[in-house]
């Protein structure tokens, strides 16, 4: 059996809101090339993991590692350069409404590089091109559909050709033929470029297509209950609240 390289490793994360623990010990990894689903009803702390795994929230305890560095508890500049290599895509897209669809995408190209300004109006039209949407460079957010903003954010998170990607409900308020969409260019981002993907998501229709493996979190013991093939979790389970879930919605199981 192939060894795994593992490029992110949670280890014993407690977070908390307060004095309210969200997550109790958790640990986990990432595998390099694999598609992980973070999953679970809500409230359960899937974006609350996700914050952590990208160093926008601090443990109460616990560590994250990113390619064998601990960002929990490293300096600022060597967070910063860890950064460069992780791309994410919020739930909302957190596009900037005043600024264009181009203007967007070059953010990160000029935060992070010191490329001239025709390489990086080459690297917007690639990154527009990879999620289809040439032709909208000059396109404010508020002129964008739902999915198309969601293509956009996908466009931004990639401007750096990160290692990671790390998308936060990809689908959420999309319609099912969008979403779908949406899901087959998750899916040829990971076979074309090889980069690792971390979804939250409880779209099952998402998680069916593109998890390679998941993860399920359960807000009652604050832990995962369960890890592994998806299909494989959904029938073999012992556990109530694992087949509960993915039971709420029978008519996008397999047969």
């Amino acid at each position: 059996m192939a060894i795994k390289d593992t490029v992110i490793q949670v280890k014993n994360l407690i977070a908390k809101y307060g004095d309210e623990v969200i997550l109790n010990n958790i640990s986990l990894d990432v595998y390099a090339g694999e598609v992980l689903v973070i999953l679970g009803g809500s409230g359960c702390g899937k974006s609350t993991l996700l914050k952590h795994m990208v160093g926008l929230a601090a443990p109460s305890s616990g560590n994250v590692f990113i390619d064998g560095i601990d960002i929990t508890g490293c300096d600022t500049k060597t967070l910063h350069n860890i950064l460069k290599g992780i791309g994410i895509l919020f739930q909302s897209s957190a596009l900037i409404g005043s600024m264009t669809v181009a203007e967007n995408i070059a953010l990160p190209i000029t935060e992070y590089s010191l490329m001239p300004k025709y390489s990086v109006d080459m690297l917007v039209h690639l990154k527009l091109r990879l999620v289809e949407l040439e032709g909208f460079e000059n396109y404010l957010p508020s002129e964008l559909s739902g999915g198309m903003k969601k293509r956009a954010g996908l466009a931004r998170a990639l401007a750096l050709n990160p290692k990671i990607l790390f998308l936060d409900e990809p689908t959420a308020g999309l319609d099912p033929v969008i979403s779908s969409e949406i899901d087959e260019l998750i899916m040829q981002i990971n076979r074309r470029l090889g980069t690792t993907i971390v979804i939250v998501t409880h779209d099952l229709d998402t998680i069916f297509t593109v998890a390679n493996r998941v993860v399920m979190l359960d807000k009652n013991t604050k832990g995962i209950i369960a890890e592994g093939d998806p299909k494989s979790i959904r029938d073999h389970s012992p556990n109530p609240s694992v087949r509960q879930f993915f039971k709420r919605n029978a008519k996008l199981m397999d047969p």
